[in-house]
Order: C-alpha cells, then sequence, then structure tokens
C-alpha cells in the first residue's frame, strides 16, 4: 500500500467537505467577497480621495506660521521705550522735565523761561520749534538791515545827463536799527541757545559738553537734534530745582 496523502476513498475520490491547499477551485486567504488589502475597490492609505496629512486644503501645525498677515512676531516688534513725563493741572510738564509734542509758541515761550538751564532734557520739538522761530526772526532783522540798506543807497543815486552818479549816499538810520535790533537778538539768544542744545544731547543720554562739537560743526547739530529721545537721560534731569 502506498501512502497518499490527503488519504483517498477506495473509489479514488476526495473526502467529502476537504479540498487540498492551492488546488483548483480554492478561494486565497479571504473568504469570496472580502477584498485583500490593496486591492481594487479598497482605498488605501493616502490615495485619491484620502487627504493625507499636509496635503493642500490642510496645513500641518508644525507649518502654522506664528503670526498671520498683517501682524509682526514678538520677536522682530521694535522696543518702544516708554517716556514718563509728569504734568501739572493745566497738563503742562514742569520746567525740570522735557516736554514731548510742544507746540510752536509754547516752546517759543519755555525757551526763555529756561534761560540758562543746562539740566535736565529738552525733546525734538522744543529744539525744532525754537530753530524755526529763530530763523523766522533773523530774516525779518538780518534781511531788514539788507533790505533797507540797498535800498537807501539805490534811491539817493542819482545819474546826470553824462552819466556820473550823484547824490547823498549815506545809508539810511532805519537799516542801522534793524542792524541793532539784529545784535541784540543774537546777544540775548545766544546763552539759551546753548543751553537748548545742551538738554537736546540730554535727551539722546549724552552728556551736555557733546553739543559743544555742534556749535563749530553744522551737521553735528543737525544730527544732535534729530538724535531720538533715550529714557535713559532722565538721570540729568534735576526736579528739585523746579
Amino acid at each position: 500500500m502506498s501512502d497518499q496523502y490527503p488519504p483517498q476513498n477506495p473509489d479514488g475520490h476526495q473526502p467529502q467537505g476537504q479540498q487540498p491547499s492551492g488546488q483548483p477551485g480554492q478561494q486565497p486567504s479571504g473568504q469570496p467577497g472580502q477584498q485583500p488589502y490593496g486591492q481594487p475597490g479598497q482605498q488605501p492609505y493616502g490615495q485619491p480621495g484620502q487627504q493625507p496629512y499636509g496635503e493642500p486644503g490642510q496645513q500641518p501645525y508644525a507649518q502654522q506660521p506664528y503670526a498671520q498677515p498683517g501682524q509682526q512676531p514678538y520677536a522682530q516688534q521694535p522696543y518702544q521705550p516708554q517716556q514718563h513725563v509728569p504734568v501739572g493741572p493745566d497738563g503742562v510738564p514742569p520746567l525740570w522735565a522735557p516736554w514731548y509734542g510742544i507746540g510752536f509758541l509754547d516752546a517759543f515761550k519755555r525757551f526763555f523761561a529756561k534761560y540758562a538751564r543746562f539740566d535736565g532734557r529738552a525733546s525734538r520739538s522744543e529744539f525744532w520749534y525754537w530753530i524755526l522761530a529763530n530763523a523766522i526772526v533773523t530774516i525779518v532783522l538780518f534781511g531788514g538791515f539788507y533790505a533797507v540798506l540797498i535800498g537807501s543807497l539805490v534811491s539817493s543815486t542819482r545819474v546826470d545827463a553824462y552819466g556820473n552818479p550823484s547824490g547823498d549816499a549815506a545809508p539810511s538810520p532805519i537799516a542801522f536799527v534793524f542792524l541793532g535790533l539784529y545784535g541784540i537778538w543774537w546777544l540775548g539768544t545766544l546763552v539759551p541757545n546753548i543751553a537748548l542744545g545742551w538738554r537736546r544731547v540730554h535727551d539722546a543720554n549724552l552728556a551736555g559738553p557733546f553739543w559743544l562739537i555742534g556749535i563749530f560743526v553744522n551737521v553735528a547739530a543737525i544730527v544732535f537734534g534729530v538724535l531720538e529721545s533715550n529714557p535713559a537721560g532722565a538721570r540729568f534731569d534735576r526736579p528739585d530745582l523746579g
């Protein structure tokens, strides 16, 4: 007798209900109606119709920007120092303190109110409004001197029939009035001009003697005038002087 597997019936037929592995008619792993993994009809991970992580339409968490458009990230925001300036009941800072956002007329009056004060600070508006006021007065007085001087000389000169100039060539006394007023103005504002520049460099947290450079170098005076305020310049304030 020969060994056969699986055993056969004497008539040569296979046992009922048993099908050998791999024989025709045997279904692969998985019963009929069951779709094997990855076969048509089953959608595998990442195939069309399923949106994988990070695909268009879905923004992964790691790709989210820190700040939205129009918003500046915290690390890129410039530091804005805060100026703490006391004000009186009328909203005006005391003389020892700088006045940020001062107007033209107030800057003109404050310039003379702090005539020879080298302590404290002066804001950019205090400085440049006074420069504007000083320029206007200088043009009126010094320019008036030249205008009257030239006008009087021209009007007093006559030309005769032979083309020779004649007449009184003496300048008008009014011209010297303008010149005298300009001299008084220049002398009267010399000290407070230095004091204002001194306080201006204090506001940028620089020592006052730096302004001496600006007296002799006009470009340096302009640079000092446009420097931003530095809160550390409060070390030059003297509240005890009022």
